[in-house]
């Protein structure tokens, strides 16, 4: 199994900590490394890191990263690092598929699990579904920025019904962890065509409005968007313990 980790964006709530999201240290370890290694104890043999803002950095410590860590890694630069992430969810899923990969791991690199998530998302898949997303009950924890969160709606199987930052009625959190396969590129593809703006969620709207999209609820598990200084405050406090999990 491949994983893919989305690490092309500005991070502009970070830059006070760090010009480089995916470099930000958390505990003395970039958040890059991070995801990389919660890759490979989730069952990954290879990961793609998708870059951009800062590409040249990034993808200068990344032969490094993958000698430490023990897993193939590479990079997939995206072309215009500024549009919609949807761009490089399609980058990142089309160097798997050129590599023969089939279902991958989908992690966005700012944040972080438990390794009990990843590895049931590695499990979740089935023909029923097109993609598989982590999600979080707990929507009114104080670890998810209501700013920011991407909220889900799900129907009574537990599939999605909407998901997006601003949806009227909602019931979990979207966490940033998914298992996918290669229809979710062609998902976020097609909503372009349609006139959607390409984010990711634009083509997993495009699937649950055809009932390819479902959920994973992660139950009471540990994960944390680190996309400001108030998360990045509360990572350096309760990674650790996590950590332990990935590094053995």
């Amino acid at each position: 199994m491949d994983a893919v980790i989305i690490a092309a964006g500005f991070g502009s709530r970070l830059r006070d900590i760090s010009e480089s999201k995916p470099l930000t240290p958390v505990a003395g370890k970039p958040l890059v490394e991070l995801g990389v290694r919660q890759a490979k104890a989730a069952g990954a043999q290879r990961v793609v890191v998708v870059t951009g803002h800062e590409a040249e950095r990034v993808e200068a410590y990344l032969p490094r990263l993958s000698q430490e860590a023990g897993i193939e890694v590479l990079s997939e630069r995206v072309a215009d690092w500024s549009k919609p992430n949807g761009l490089s969810v399609m980058a990142g899923a089309g160097r798997v598929a050129a590599l023969g990969g089939g279902d991958f791991l989908l992690m966005m690199a700012d944040h972080i699990f438990s390794a009990t998530i990843l590895q049931r998302l590695a499990a979740a898949g089935a023909p029923d579904r097109g993609v598989t997303l982590g999600i979080d009950r707990r929507v009114s924890s104080p670890l998810i920025d209501p700013d920011d969160a991407t909220w889900v709606e799900t129907d009574a199987r537990g599939f999605i019904r909407a998901i997006g930052k601003t949806i009227p009625t909602y019931d979990a959190v979207d966490c940033g962890a998914f298992l996918a396969t290669q229809e979710l590129p062609r998902a976020i593809e097609a909503a372009i065509a349609e006139g959607k703006s390409g984010s990711l969620s634009d083509g997993m709207q495009w699937l649950a409005d055809r009932g390819r999209a479902a959920t994973l609820d992660i139950g009471d598990a540990w994960w944390l968007d680190v996309d400001d200084p108030r998360a990045h405050k509360l990572a350096e406090a309760e990674a650790p313990a996590m950590l332990a999990e990935i590094y053995g």
